[in-house]
């Protein structure tokens, strides 16, 4: 049997992080695949990831990088993280004055964080799924959304803050997959690549 390989098709440090400390090992290929939404329905999450997945598998079939054991099993992984509040998405903010127009919409309220995962697997197999977490921001004030927003963590953030920022503690209340929150939710995409014939 080939050796599986692991692709991840993302450029995110958090997904890579939470995929290292979950004990897989994998090469990252970074899809170039314009995230945009022609509406904010929150299926447009699985929709991007498997774009991605399958923008990787393109590139893999024609010009795969150096690193990529061509006698493997490959498994390419993709995923896609939204902020939604009121029924509207919030992406990655364009500058600090639109992160701080993000977190003062977000101060002292409930959204949700939805993350897209697609697979394809050695035999071109596409599995997806979508994970939906309830996230409370506490109150803040506008100095601290100011002090925040300096630090440039937002600002590659979709909904403009990160729940690991615990020094910020910003976050009052997660329901659900709290690594879903960071940008990946580990349990339900290990069981997914199980799923797609995956074995460690």
């Amino acid at each position: 049997m080939p050796t599986p390989q692991l692709i991840l098709a993302s450029g995110s440090p958090r997904r890579r992080r939470l995929l290292t400390e979950a004990g897989l090992k994998f090469t990252i290929i970074v899809p170039q695949v314009e995230e945009t939404w022609e509406d904010d329905d929150p299926a447009n999450t699985v929709r991007l990831a498997v774009e991605k997945a399958q923008w990787t598998a393109e590139l893999l079939r024609h010009h795969p990088p150096d690193e990529i054991n061509r006698s493997a099993a490959l498994f390419l992984l993709a995923a896609d993280t939204i902020v939604l509040l009121d029924g509207q998405i919030l992406g990655k903010p364009i500058d600090e004055a639109d992160a701080v127009s993000m977190l003062t919409r977000l101060s002292g309220r409930q959204h949700v964080v939805t993350t897209g995962v697609a697979i394809i697997n050695p035999a071109g197999q596409v599995k997806a799924l979508r994970v939906d977490s309830q996230v409370r921001i506490r109150p803040l004030t506008a100095s601290e959304i100011t002090a925040y927003v300096a630090t440039g963590s937002p600002l590659d953030k979709a909904g403009a803050y990160a729940v690991q920022d615990e020094e910020w503690n910003l976050v009052e209340q997660v329901v659900g997959s709290r690594s879903n929150v960071i940008g990946l939710p580990v349990a339900e995409t290990i069981r997914l690549l199980k799923d797609s014939g995956w074995k460690s």
